[in-house]
């Protein structure tokens, strides 16, 4: 074959390339002007040209790359690459098309010719925005420490679950939410690091407890769901129950092999678990109302004591509400001043008079007056406002004891008794307040008694370290309500206390039950020969002050010697007891003489 036909040959060749070639090629001069297109490049560009005007590749694209013309212009006139890979979205060409997305590369081949690449990557970019979507979707719905699904997927299984027991009211479900008791106190002792493995080993062991028989699936498994809320917060959805009384088997089950044991961070953690459970929603509307009703029920287990399951029933929610309604109205009284302290009375026993006061926080609310005590205690030990009210109380107490001190003189109280909560125990900072609160009124550490209930008194060995540096300022610790807790006679020696506190219960049936008297007896004694002094509570009749007496116990407080008062009303107390002391002296007296 001569020259010229073989070169003919292959330009036909190569023409018949660019006319077949799957992706579009376009070559034009600088100015964008087209020499060249093949029938892919026309048919992917024609969405861009309605008039079918395809003489200038710059124009063409204008509408989805208006910089090109200029970002082809700044490139070196003798070559290189203008954009490789550009996305362009180029809209439907007509009813019922969808919109493509092109891959566009431009290079220079020299100084005076373009050469374009286009291709349809619409299927490869649906592909990856579905990629991301799954990952974003698995994001979204797994809990990033423990692997399992988190508080979206719960909510969903359970809406499913509510639709399907409304269809069908012999298909049952139960929610089952699980708190770790005493969680904090590992993020505390041990730091976030350990919390967060121990948080791992909790899911692990949550997903080895559950049984394909309670109907309760894994994570991503149909039927169930056991995922983690946030926190220290877990939830499992038992779905298709064969018997709803068998959801308190599996929550025991759980119960028990969330309390084992942990070994984490070379310490061996003893923790226990509440669990709420709810068992076809009970009247619930949705999930959230679900979760909210099992949260409930947890905290009512956590109340009784914890490593222990309850139940819900409504009563639950109109109590929950109420410490609510008591939650935000006491927050208002400690900032608005509607708290107030009380004193009663402590008398010695064998020779009789005051000695000291107790101090005591009263409310006085403005719509609904005074309110007892057992109506907000509790909830301020539940809802975490224990310690500012005990604060509260152990500064007032104190300046109102020094103000007794100045005004008084000799009659003044020797001694004033405060109590301690739960959460002022465990709070590190409590040496450090108690000190600074003294340092503020100048009042003597000797003058102050703290008092701690024998459950309190009984616990960890952190708690007693704070008990001892209490002791270290020179105070004195008192076992308070002896005999209704944890302790005994028996370890009365192994608690680092100086007066011990004989419950009312005991005190009020000493005239007419020997065994309680015999019970009174023992602690007196047993006190007496540890060193420690003795305390009654709850005296109200002369008799229950004669066998007290008799059996010895130092002193004691109740109705038969006064009730609580206000600060001013101390004063005049005591010039009565003083009178009627005085006045007792002088018909003693008066009789002897005679």
């Amino acid at each position: 074959m001569s020259a010229p036909l073989a070169e003919s040959a292959a330009n036909e060749a190569l023409v018949q390339f660019l006319y077949r070639a799957p992706i579009g090629l376009v070559q034009a001069l600088p100015d964008g002007e087209i020499t060249l297109i093949n029938p892919m490049s026309a048919q992917l560009l024609m969405p861009l040209a309605p008039d079918g005007n395809l003489s200038n590749l710059f124009d063409v694209l204008s509408p989805v790359a208006p910089t090109l013309r200029a970002l082809a212009s700044a490139n070196p006139a003798s070559g290189g690459v203008v954009c490789d890979g550009l996305r362009l979205t180029v809209p439907a060409g007509g009813p019922g098309q969808v919109t493509r997305t092109l891959a566009l590369s431009l290079t220079w081949l020299d100084g005076h010719t373009l050469m374009a690449c286009l291709s349809d990557v619409s299927h490869a970019v649906q592909q990856e925005q579905q990629r991301l979507a799954s990952q974003w979707h698995d994001a979204t719905h797994t809990d990033g420490l423990t692997g399992l699904p988190n508080r979206l997927v719960v909510q969903e299984r359970i809406a499913q679950a509510l639709a399907r027991h409304r269809a069908d009211a012999n298909w049952h479900f139960a929610v089952l939410f699980i708190n770790i008791d005493r969680f904090n106190q590992v993020n505390l002792g041990h730091g976030t690091a350990v919390g967060d493995q121990l948080l791992c080993h909790i899911a692990r062991r949550l997903n080895a407890a559950v049984r394909p028989s309670d109907a309760v699936g894994r994570a991503g498994a149909p039927g169930g769901t056991a995922a983690r809320l946030g926190g220290d917060e877990f939830v499992v959805l038992l779905e298709a129950l064969p018997d709803v009384a068998a959801v308190h088997g599996i929550a025991q089950r759980l119960t028990d092999a969330l309390s084992r044991p942990y070994a984490e961070g070379g310490h061996v953690l003893h923790l226990g678990v509440s669990l709420g459970v709810v068992v076809d929603a009970c009247g619930a509307d949705d999930a959230d109302m679900v979760l909210q009703d099992a949260s409930i029920a947890m905290r009512e287990a956590k109340h009784a004591g914890g490593a222990r399951h309850e139940l819900f029933n409504p009563a639950m929610k109109a109590r929950a509400t109420y410490r609510g309604m008591v939650e935000a109205e006491l927050r208002q009284a400690l900032r608005e001043g509607e708290l107030f302290v009380v004193y009663q009375p402590i008398v010695g026993l064998a020779t009789p008079g005051p000695v000291g006061v107790e101090a005591l926080v009263r409310w006085r609310h403005p719509q609904r007056g005074l309110v007892p005590p057992l109506a907000f205690i509790e909830v301020a030990e539940q809802c975490g406002l224990i310690g500012a009210l005990g604060a509260f109380v152990l500064d007032e107490a104190c300046r109102q004891f020094m103000h007794w001190r100045q005004a008084l003189g000799a009659l003044a109280p020797g001694l004033l008794s405060v109590n301690l909560s739960r959460a002022q125990l465990s709070d590190a900072a409590l040496v450090q307040q108690v000190q600074h609160t003294l340092q503020r009124h100048g009042m003597p550490a000797a003058l102050l008694q703290l008092e701690v209930t024998e459950s309190l008194a009984a616990q960890d060995s952190e708690v007693r370290l704070h008990l001892q540096a209490l002791k270290a300022l020179g105070l004195t610790l008192a076992l308070d309500d002896f005999g209704t807790g944890y302790s005994s006679l028996s370890s009365l020696h192994q608690l680092p206390v100086d007066v011990v506190k004989i419950d009312r219960s005991f005190v009020s049936q000493l005239e007419t039950s020997a065994h309680h008297r015999v019970l009174v007896d023992a602690t007196v004694r047993v006190a007496r020969s540890l060193g420690m002094r003795t305390v009654a509570e709850g005296i109200e009749t002369p008799g229950q002050a004669d066998a007290l007496q008799t059996l010895q116990c130092d002193k004691g407080q109740g109705y038969l010697f006064g009730r609580p008062m206000a600060g001013d009303s101390i004063g005049p107390w005591l010039q009565q007891w003083a009178a009627a002391r005085a006045e007792a002296g002088r018909s003693a007296c008066h009789a002897a003489c005679l």
